[in-house]
């Protein structure tokens, strides 16, 4: 089982903490700091907080570093963790038997997407990222052995309460920019003890983009930042990359806008931007 260079540290020695975005770099590579105007472009308007992790130990990048300890509801980013603790609990037996929404009981709200009105498996929800079959997942698995798994993975606040469908979503559950890094750089390391058949259907399940021989794996998440679904929304897109056999860098954005529209694309545009720009989304040498 492959051993961790200690995930729970705080960014590196050497690291710059800075409001743009920075490297550490071994003493043979120049310092690279990112603070283009193309980026300065893509963000206007925005809160964006962004850290990543080369999972060879050499590198680490932040933007906004002096942030990346603050909490906040995970939103559908849940559904990574969601996902494994389904199939590591048994609560999922298949992931492709497919479940009809029932609209009685989880009636759609006015912002469900047309994808969200139909049955699903396990795999489909989660490309989709449909809250319904996550929210019976949550009542078959119930809130004790979310706690026990949550605890494993050093998930944030570790808040699951008994008989809540919703605490990913309520703001009970809260998790900041570097536990999602801590909990991804662990869960590739082999060291959360997940079947390797799970995380290879978490694989599948995440792939956003591909580039060259590089894979982008990613969730996204957001909600309202002050419960009016017409003001302020914060959300994630949390993630790794991986090109061919070099080292995956796992990564985590959170962001927040003046509305749903203004993060709903600029999650994936702005990660692809970063890691990009960092050499984590192009093919090795």
């Amino acid at each position: 089982m492959a051993k961790s260079k200690d995930p729970s540290r705080v960014i590196p020695p050497g690291i710059c903490a800075c409001a743009m975005l920075c490297a550490s770099f071994s003493q043979a590579e120049p310092s690279v700091g990112l603070n283009s105007p193309g980026l300065d472009a893509l963000i206007a308007g925005r809160e964006v907080i962004f850290v990543a992790r080369e999972l060879d130990g050499v590198r680490s990048h932040a933007l906004q570093a002096e942030r990346i300890d603050e909490r906040h509801p995970p939103f559908s980013t849940f559904k990574i963790p969601n996902f494994l603790i389904a199939l590591e609990t048994g609560a999922i037996a298949d992931p492709d038997a497919m479940r009809d929404w029932d609209a009685a009981s989880r009636p759609a709200s006015e912002f469900w997407p047309e994808s969200w009105k139909q049955a699903h498996s396990l795999m489909t929800a989660f490309r989709h990222s449909a809250v319904w079959l996550f929210r019976d997942i949550a009542l078959r698995v119930e809130g004790e052995r979310y706690r026990q798994a949550l605890a494993r993975f050093n998930y944030g606040n570790k808040v699951a309460a008994d008989g809540s469908d919703l605490f990913w979503l309520d703001g009970s559950l809260q998790i900041s920019p570097l536990e999602q890094l801590n909990f991804l750089t662990r869960l590739l390391e082999g060291e959360l003890e997940v079947a390797a058949e799970h995380l290879d259907l978490l694989r599948e399940a995440s792939l956003l983009d591909e580039r060259e021989n590089c894979r982008l794996h990613g969730k996204t998440g957001a909600g309202p930042a002050e419960e009016n679904f017409d003001g302020p929304f914060e959300g994630w897109l949390v993630g790794w990359v991986e090109c061919g056999e070099h080292p995956a860098t796992v990564f985590a954005l959170w962001t927040r806008g003046p509305c749903f529209n203004a993060i709903r694309t600029f999650r994936q545009e702005a990660a692809i931007t970063l890691l990009t720009q960092i050499g984590a989304f192009d093919a090795p040498p």
